[in-house]
């Protein structure tokens, strides 16, 4: 296994350093060579664009938790109050989709679209318990149910083949794989790709190693996993035997995506929002966005249909 430190000061950077209160799902976008990410609680969509060192934002009037890349330069965003088409150029939104959910204590959170194109969105069910989050798949103007019984979702990610998709739990500390049909979407044999030790709340959190966030592929086939709490991201390879390890300068990653025009840059998003004082002490890099160079490229982002 590879054990990567911040200690030498030559791996990790910040690339953005405006803190978000909670940064999430980066998306590198090919066309425009931008990073997209989301602040959740700040109610924000934001853009930075390396080569000029630009960032922009669009406020809205409720929380925006995943983006993905639509024809034309517009996105597709997944909002508390649902599925929405954005054009970043004009700041027009058209609904697509109403949220299958009591906005009042659920909300669309981790979403990604698989290889044909399409967008795949997990709910987070705020009250924690039961566990009534789920998981749909948006196509053809139709949102559909896929998958339920958990908590916080995310961690959505598919094999180089595009024959695995990939979801976490968040609460529970655990990473699932499904076989995935590609033609038609369909999934099955939901099983145990990874699962960490749950939180003490008794402990440290020197002594925690985090519950999986976000997640990203890379070209080999490795699940890149942000481990919330735990101030490290790990890589995991297909079998789910751990690879790598990042020592991370901030508590809370919440998710990694590749990007540059070498997909060789891994974005890092971060979080603040509700850290305890003393902690954002010692750590000012808190909700910045981080990048790390790695050898392996990940996968090119896909495209809503």
């Amino acid at each position: 296994m590879d054990r990567s430190h911040t200690s030498a000061g030559t791996e990790l950077r910040v690339a953005v350093a405006l803190p978000s209160l909670l940064g999430e799902s980066p998306m590198w976008h090919p066309q425009a060579q931008a990073l997209y990410y989301c602040d959740i609680p700040g109610r924000k969509l934001q853009r930075f664009t390396p080569a000029s060192g630009e960032l922009v934002h669009w406020s809205f009037e409720t929380e925006v938790a995943s983006c993905a890349p639509m024809l034309g330069g517009r996105l597709l965003l997944a909002m508390r109050d649902g599925l929405w088409r954005f054009d970043p150029a004009t700041g027009a939104r058209t609904r697509l989709a109403e949220p299958p959910y009591d906005p009042a204590n659920e909300r669309f959170n981790d979403g990604k679209c698989d290889p044909q194109g399409r967008f795949w969105v997990g709910t987070i069910y705020e009250p924690r318990e039961p566990a009534l989050a789920s998981l749909h798949c948006f196509s053809g103007g139709h949102l559909v149910r896929k998958a339920e019984g958990i908590t916080v979702s995310n961690g959505l990610a598919w094999s180089p083949n595009g024959r695995t998709m990939y979801w976490a739990d968040t609460k529970a500390h655990t990473v699932y794989a499904f076989d995935f049909e590609p033609t038609s979407g369909e999934i099955s044999n939901r099983r145990v790709f990874a699962s960490f030790p749950v939180k003490d709340v008794a402990a440290s959190l020197d002594d925690y190693g985090g519950r999986p966030d976000g997640a990203a592929v890379d070209a080999e086939g490795a699940y890149w996993v942000a481990m919330f709490e735990g101030q490290r991201l790990l890589r995991l390879s297909p079998e789910g035997a751990l690879l790598r390890e990042v020592a991370l300068p901030v508590r809370c990653a919440t998710m990694p995506c590749f990007g540059g025009p070498d997909l060789k840059t891994l974005y890092i998003t971060t979080a603040r929002e509700n850290r305890p004082a003393t902690e954002l002490m010692f750590q000012p890099f808190a909700g910045c966005v981080l990048a790390l160079d790695v050898d392996v490229p990940g996968l090119p982002v896909n495209f809503v249909a």
